[in-house]
Parts: structure tokens; C-alpha cells; sequence
């Protein structure tokens, strides 16, 4: 009890030092963790859920009397544009409490030189994505990577929750686990509708969960745009340029806005359209969604953060996040499509603990006006989606036996048991498991012709392993779950990246067109080995 004391101390001498006061919820983390609990965290946006949890990982690393060198904390994101914030956020905290702990991030974005040095050196936090935590159990000796690892912590698990990178989480929980018993599982969670099941689905049926929710509620203020004459407001088929003078008038009144559009073709039509009506933003307005080339994407987060401009308009892209303390309104075109991804765009303003969120609700038509005022009435009434988990996700347990194999192999009897331990696949029986065995191997009934199927080989000792270097290599370039559009990269003619762009969209046009893209005007040169030749 002395040192946990001790421990908490340390924190709070750290937040006096910055100016802040530790919440509850804070607390009850940090000695949940230091117990040697596991749990989920569910608070607020902007409440502090990321220090809740990390803080409580540094105090259990300090109450240790000489720590190990290795990895010894897992951070899974669902997006791999949070993880450069969240990596300052957490070399911020180590160089208060655990200076000699080094932070590195593992994601898609990586270079080779990095993940190389991450492999042959590895830091003592790692941050990742779902994908990218998949690629380390594909490589070898995966016993001697996690040896140290004592923590996995699963960000923003609301948004996995229901979705495959949510099954990829639970299976790669269930091998860690086998490899590391001791290993502690906290996720973080924005509001939903079915935490307690949440919960479960994260940390299995069989452990103990501690669940731990903010004391205080952050109810966002909900500020509708209502048209000025009703009856000549359309019905549908509009994106809302109808009302851009309001949007101007929310921009120029607060010192950063963000303004949330649904589709990238959107957001690249309001940037445009806001410059066109207000000159004066230039230079003070940007755009930011997935196609953009990484590099851009940086710059505009990192000139957010310094309060650089005055307006961003983006997608989901931004939908979470550590900390833009800048951002003070949000406005959001169109129907957000749920009230918890409502919430959590509103969460981007006032992203700090005591202040207020702001968000202008911008209809687009007519039906979107009564949508607006079911929006603040279940935002009242705590109406919240739930998430579905899914469940026998066969597609997913297919692509993780062959990451198995191709790492140093697996014993069916052994893993069979082990995922049978998750939510996913509690319910699998043994023969549907032989005949995913029996696929992976084999092809099974249906491409049992083809060479290429005949992925898997049973050895000698018992292990099933992936013998060809060709198909490991394949395999690996190719871990993930979301199919998408096929994507061709935009390119100028005299060089340099702009991003990526779907390939239905420039089959559709023809040499001399001119489209909007990162929002400037490109004029189509030629398509060319997936690249889209363009110049401005």
C-alpha cells in the first residue's frame, strides 16, 4: 500500500507541475494497475483517458525493482495517424517519471531503417495498429519479442469494437496470453451502448474485469444551422454550400475550426467553395482525409496543434486523437450517421478536461433538420449505438493461422484451445477448425488444384509452418482486413506525391480533365503503371 502511494504521489507532483489536478477515475486506474488489475476504461473525450491508463503503467514500472530491457507496454490504435500524438504524449510523461524508457511507433507508415532498429533494439513502449501488432507475431521467435511485455493497452476500442480489426485484436490477445500469462489487457472506450460487453470481448469470458467509468459527464453544446427561409431549403441531393456564410461566421469567431464532412469528394468541395467565398482564408485553411499523402497530413496536424490556421476540413480522419488544444468549434455538414460518432466529433473542440465542447450541426436538407434535434435528444437521454461483436469470423482465423505458420509455427491442438478462449470463436466446434486446417493447407475442397492454396505443412515435431520464403513474404505485404477500392497514386509530371485516389473515379476521366484533388486543381496528363500523371 506504501508504494502505491508512493506511486500516485509521483503522478500527482508531475500534474501539479503542469498546472492539472488528478480526476476519480484517474486515481482508481493507476491503483487498479498497480494492483495488477485489468480492466476497461470508459470516460469522456478530453477527460484524460490516455494518462488515466499510461500513467498507471510508469507507476507499476516504478514500483519494480530493477526493470527488464524489452518491450514491456503494447499501445493498439486504430488509426495510425494518433500515433505520433500519442507517442509525445507518453515521452512527455516517461521523461518525468521513467526517463530511461524509449518510445518508438510501428505502423504501415514506418520506414524499413525504423522498424529494423525497433526489431534489433526494442523500445519499452511501442505504439501500433492492429495490422501492424499482427506483422510482429508474423516474424520469428515471437516468444523472445514478448518476454518482457507486460501490458497491452487497446485504444479507442469502441471503434474496433464490431468490426474485424476488432477480431484481429482478440486473436492476437489470445496468443500474447498464451505466451505471456501475467500479461495486464486495459482498454479504453469512448461511450457505447453495451460496455459491459465490451468488456468481455477485450479481456474473454473467463477473466476478471475491472470496469472503470469518469465520475462527470461532458455533454457537448449542440448549435443547429437553421436556413433562413425554410420553405426554399431543398429536400435532398445538396451538400449544404447553401449555408456557407454561417460556416464562415463560425470559423472567423473562434481562433481554429474543424469542419467535419462525411466523404472525401465532400470535404474536397467545401475546401474549395470556403476559399472561393472568403479569399482571405488562403493560407489559413487546409484539408486532411486518408488519400493525402502522409506527409501532408503531418503538416497539417502539426499546424494545428501550433495553432497555425485558422480552419481544417476533413473526414473521420480526424474523429479522434489526443490533443488538439487549439481546436475551440466543430461544425459538422451533414448527418454524422450515429449519435456516438456525433459525440465523438464534438470531443475534437474543448479537448481538455473542464472544457466546454462546441459543435454547429449544419443540415444539408430538409430531413436533416429533424435528425439534428434527434441528435440532442438522445445526447440528453445517454441514447448511445451499441457495437455488435462478430462472431466465428472464419476469414480473419484463416489469415492468423498462416501468420502462425509463418512465424515459428503452430500446434493445432494448442491453438484451437486458445482461441476458443475468445469472444469471436467460443463457439467453434472441432471440425469446423479441421476444415480451416484443411483449407489452409490443402486449399480444401474448392482450390485444392492450385499450388499457390497449399500454403501450410504439417512437420514432423507436430508444428504447422510456412516453408516458402516467396509465400511468407506475400503473406506479410498482405495482412489486414479491410477491402477497399483499388488505389492509384497522384503524381506530378516533373515528381512529388500528392496521395491517392480510387481507381472508379479516374477511369472516369479522359487526358485534359481537370478534378480537385488536396484541394488545388489538377489538370490529367495520362494514367500510367497506377500512377495518375497530373500537373496543376
Amino acid at each position: 500500500m506504501g508504494e502505491e502511494s508512493s506511486g500516485i504521489s509521483a503522478a500527482n507532483q508531475w500534474f501539479s507541475q503542469k498546472g492539472w489536478s488528478s480526476f476519480l477515475f484517474q486515481q482508481e486506474c493507476w491503483n487498479h494497475i498497480l494492483a495488477g488489475r485489468q480492466g476497461l476504461l470508459n470516460a469522456p473525450t478530453g477527460s484524460g483517458k490516455t494518462l488515466a491508463i499510461f500513467l498507471g503503467f510508469l507507476l507499476r514500472s516504478r514500483s519494480k525493482s530493477k526493470p527488464e530491457k524489452g518491450l514491456k507496454l503494447i499501445w493498439v490504435t486504430p488509426l495510425r495517424a494518433l500515433s505520433a500524438d500519442i507517442a509525445a504524449a507518453m515521452t512527455e510523461a516517461c521523461t518525468a517519471l521513467m526517463p530511461e524508457f524509449r518510445v518508438a511507433v510501428r505502423t504501415g507508415d514506418t520506414g524499413p531503417a525504423e522498424r529494423a532498429r525497433i526489431k534489433n533494439n526494442p523500445p519499452d513502449v511501442l505504439v501500433t495498429t492492429p495490422e501492424s501488432l499482427h506483422l510482429l507475431l508474423a516474424s520469428k521467435n515471437t516468444a523472445q519479442t514478448f518476454r518482457c511485455l507486460d501490458m497491452i493497452v487497446v485504444d479507442e476500442w469502441h471503434e474496433l469494437l464490431g468490426s474485424k480489426r476488432g477480431v484481429q485484436i482478440e486473436l492476437a490477445l489470445s496468443r500474447i496470453k498464451s505466451l505471456r500469462p501475467e500479461l495486464l489487457v486495459w482498454g479504453i472506450s469512448a461511450t457505447i451502448g453495451n460496455l459491459p460487453q465490451a468488456a468481455d470481448v477485450l479481456l474473454g469470458k473467463r477473466h476478471q474485469a475491472c470496469m472503470v467509468q469518469a465520475d462527470f459527464q461532458k455533454l457537448p453544446e449542440v448549435i443547429p444551422v437553421i436556413p433562413a427561409e425554410i420553405e426554399r431549403f431543398p429536400w435532398a441531393g445538396h451538400l449544404g454550400i447553401l449555408m456557407i456564410d454561417r460556416v464562415l461566421e463560425v470559423i472567423h469567431s473562434s481562433e481554429s475550426t474543424l469542419v467535419f464532412t462525411n466523404t472525401r469528394s465532400q470535404a474536397e468541395i467545401w475546401y474549395r467553395e470556403l476559399l472561393e467565398a472568403d479569399p482571405g482564408l488562403a493560407g489559413l485553411i487546409a484539408m486532411h482525409h486518408g488519400s493525402i499523402s502522409r506527409d501532408l497530413r503531418t503538416w497539417v496536424e502539426e499546424a494545428l496543434h501550433k495553432g497555425q490556421l485558422k480552419a481544417v476540413v476533413c473526414t473521420s480522419s480526424l474523429d479522434l486523437g489526443v490533443d488538439f488544444r487549439p481546436v475551440d468549434s466543430i461544425v459538422q455538414i451533414g448527418s454524422p450517421k450515429g449519435v456516438a460518432r456525433f459525440l465523438q466529433r464534438a470531443g475534437r473542440s474543448g479537448h481538455q478536461p473542464g472544457k466546454k465542447s462546441r459543435i454547429w450541426f449544419l443540415p444539408t436538407h430538409t430531413l436533416e433538420l429533424i435528425e439534428c434535434a434527434a441528435l440532442r435528444t438522445a445526447i440528453e437521454e445517454a441514447a448511445i449505438e451499441s457495437r455488435k461483436p462478430f462472431i466465428n469470423s472464419f476469414d480473419v482465423l484463416v489469415q492468423f493461422l498462416v501468420t502462425l505458420a509463418v512465424s515459428d509455427g503452430f500446434l493445432p491442438d494448442q491453438i484451437f484451445e486458445e482461441i476458443r478462449n475468445t469472444h469471436c470463436f467460443s463457439g467453434i466446434s472441432r471440425d469446423e477448425f479441421n476444415r480451416l486446417l484443411d483449407f489452409i493447407s490443402t486449399g480444401g475442397e474448392a482450390l485444392r488444384a492450385y499450388p499457390d492454396f497449399s500454403r501450410v505443412k504439417a512437420g514432423e515435431d507436430g508444428l504447422w509452418k510456412v516453408t516458402s520464403t516467396r509465400t511468407a513474404m506475400r503473406h506479410r505485404m498482405h495482412i489486414g482486413t479491410i477491402v477497399s477500392d483499388p488505389m492509384l497514386s497522384v503524381k506530378f509530371k516533373r515528381g512529388g506525391s500528392l496521395g491517392h485516389v480510387e481507381e472508379w473515379f479516374v477511369s472516369r476521366l479522359k487526358p485534359g480533365d481537370v478534378f480537385w484533388f488536396g484541394g488545388r486543381p489538377l489538370k490529367l496528363i495520362h494514367i500510367r503503371d497506377m500512377q495518375v500523371i497530373v500537373e496543376k
